[in-house]
């Protein structure tokens, strides 16, 4: 079972998609999910708040495809403020509209234009994607939304700022003038408390960060780090036993020099950054998903929502500037129950600053070490130390025994040293006078 919390009897499912819904391994719906799905089949506008991999694509997905007519045109848009999210989401949502014979076509920019050209001319039910390529589309009259019923903005807090903010309302303002609104996040901003004012509507806001409890446990360390060891650091992480990570940078300029030190170090990495292709980005999300690469290099847009099953670890190779951006960086682990790990690089000044940033937030950080191949909080540090310079009893009566060998053997060396002192009298030798010598002599008298 991988949600948890039951739907209403009377919220009956379409049969079709309940089906798929089990064959899928669910069993009951998420607290966001089961919030949800009453006010989106009626047709509310809703603002779905909820905790990062909590099963927020399908809370929309699920009630808003129960309202779709095959082969009706273009009635649903999903606006993402990533290529790697739009991607993701596809890849979700197909499946699932597969179900009701429905189709689902990826508008994201770094994709071949013409190819989505001729997708469309097929007039597919759902159209998912990023604001700018979408825009691109309609005011060039190849994307046709005058059959719109629902939009969803996912990761709207991202989305609703500055020059996507203009984007989005220019697309939605080429479909009719009543169309239902989804927004849906795991952080609220204040562009968030102002949907009726910049889009028109009366909006139902529905929040489960509090009460939902899907995410499994992740422990958050503290590893403090100088920045000229930090890559050091990096390749050390790799190196753990079943280890590999999302690596979140502020600038792609220090993200290029990274990975050139950690190939020159041996350590298998990739790139995920805007300035990509398409297929390259997925190239590397592919090879993170199948490990035959430890770490993946990104920026916060780059992997702001994605989905990565099972993912051990997030690093912060540059702390995050505010809670926001950490919340969504550290949901990229833990997610639906799994357990997870984030270790945050800093100096001493950094990561005192870095408490005090999230000190209203839930989470509890600990002094993390490597130490002997391992990742280990203070409490495990300190201990294992202490093993190491204690030894055990064993240890110590093998030592014992050893110094009773060397102790015998120091008395036998000893005693072999005095007796090699005695030095034995020497004797005279008497030396025989050379007869030649002696008859010399003998007749000289004569």
């Amino acid at each position: 079972m991988r949600i948890l919390n039951n739907y209403h009897e009377e919220e009956k499912m379409n049969p079709k998609l309940e089906v798929f819904f089990k064959d899928q391994g669910f069993e009951n719906f998420s607290p966001i999910q089961e919030k949800v799905y009453e006010p989106l089949r009626a047709g509310h506008n809703v603002l779905g708040l909820a905790p990062t991999g909590s099963g927020k694509t399908l809370a929309y997905t699920i009630p808003l495809l129960e309202q779709l007519t095959s082969k009706a045109g273009t009635q649903m848009m999903v606006i993402a403020p990533s290529q790697e999210l739009a991607a993701q989401l596809t890849n979700v949502m197909r499946v699932w509209a597969k179900v009701l014979d429905l189709r689902v076509v990826s508008l994201i920019g770094g994709a071949n234009v013409k190819r989505q050209i001729e997708k469309l001319k097929k007039h597919p039910e759902i159209v998912v994607g990023t604001p700018g390529r979408m825009l691109e589309l309609v005011e060039a009259k190849k994307l046709k939304l005058h059959k719109l019923q629902s939009v969803v903005l996912d990761e709207a807090d991202e989305l609703l700022t500055e020059e996507t903010l203009i984007s989005c309302r220019a697309l939605i303002s080429h479909g009719p003038a009543r169309v239902q609104m989804c927004f849906f996040s795991a952080t609220k901003t204040k562009i968030l408390d102002e949907l009726p004012r910049w889009f028109g509507i009366d909006i139902e806001m529905i929040d489960v960060r509090l009460s939902d409890n899907t995410q499994g446990k992740v422990t958050h360390y503290l590893l403090e780090t100088p920045v000229r060891k930090r890559v050091d650091t990096l390749r050390k992480l790799a190196h753990l036993d079943g280890f590999y990570a999302l690596v979140f940078f502020k600038q792609v300029a220090t993200i290029q020099a990274a990975a050139e030190k950690l190939h020159y170090l041996g350590v298998k990495v990739a790139i995920l950054d805007g300035q990509q292709r398409q297929v390259q980005r997925e190239q590397a999300l592919r090879d993170l998903r199948q490990r035959k690469i430890s770490l993946l290099l990104t920026t916060d847009v780059a992997a702001r929502g994605l989905d990565i099953v099972d993912l051990p670890a997030v690093v912060n190779f540059d702390l995050p500037k505010d809670a926001n951006t950490y919340i969504h960086r550290v949901g990229r682990t833990g997610r639906m129950g799994a357990v997870g790990a984030v270790i945050n690089l800093g100096n001493e000044h950094d990561l005192r600053h870095f408490k005090q940033l999230l000190s209203d937030e839930d989470y509890a950080l600990s002094e993390g070490y490597l130490y002997r191949g391992e990742l280990v909080d203070k409490t495990e540090f300190v201990e294992k130390r202490k093993m190491s310079v204690e030894p055990s009893e064993e240890s110590k009566l093998k030592a014992k025994n050893k110094n009773k060998i060397r102790t015998k053997a120091k008395t036998t060396v000893s005693k072999k040293r005095v007796q090699d002192t005695i030095v034995p009298k020497k004797h005279k030798k008497k030396r025989k006078r050379q007869q030649l010598n002696k008859g010399k002599h003998d007749k000289s008298k004569k």
